[in-house]
């Protein structure tokens, strides 16, 4: 019974207190420098304006016809018209963060961040050169040769982690190795010490 109640309690208060289940992303995520944020800006767009000044579940209805918008304009390859959001004073970091999701699920190549203001437009696709003669792509296969090197590499970065986790909850382990102990230990003396009505 000590063994069934305590290793769980123990284990789930030892988890808690070093944020073992504490989950961490990332998103990926480029920005233009300052000479390339001036030269986008200047380009000029009609922008259907998006106010978002409160929380996700308030917002939520501008936020769907934002997503609209924006995959729209991505599908349309719309060069003549923009999009605008402006975050306002009220708005809360969980609504910034659920525009970046949108600009990364819509695929959306250009956006700007100027002040409090989100700049999204499309921009016209380089027209192909005539005079120069067709050319076919291929694709180097350095990946496909090297596929059991990566895999190694994977393996190892793998092992490494687990290591670096078993180092971390080596107490996990004691405990549960004393508690093994105590119940051995205990069975032990306890049928010793019993007196068997035998007839």
């Amino acid at each position: 019974m000590i063994s069934l109640v305590l290793i769980p309690l123990f284990c789930f208060y030892h988890f808690y207190k070093v944020d073992a289940f504490k989950v961490e992303g990332s998103i990926n995520i480029s920005l233009p420098d300052s000479s390339q944020k001036e030269a986008l800006l200047a380009i000029k767009r009609n922008y259907h304006v998006f106010i978002l000044n409160n929380t996700e579940d308030l917002e939520k209805p501008k936020l769907n016809d934002l997503q609209f918008a924006l995959r729209k304009m991505k599908r349309e390859h719309d060069t003549i018209n923009g999009i605008k959001i402006h975050l306002g004073n009220e708005m809360r970091y969980e609504v910034y963060i659920r525009l970046l999701d949108f600009f990364a699920i819509e695929k959306i190549p250009i956006f700007i961040q100027n002040d409090n203001d989100f700049l999204v437009f499309m921009m016209p696709k380089p027209k192909p050169k005539k005079d120069l003669k067709a050319i076919v792509p291929f694709t180097c296969s350095y990946g496909e040769v090297n596929r059991e090197y990566f895999l190694e590499q994977a393996l190892k970065r793998k092992l490494q982690h687990n290591l670096s986790l078993y180092k971390k909850n080596w107490v996990l382990f004691l405990a549960y190795f004393g508690m093994v102990l105590l119940n051995i230990f205990a069975l032990v003396k306890f049928n010793k010490n019993k007196n068997y009505n035998q007839k």
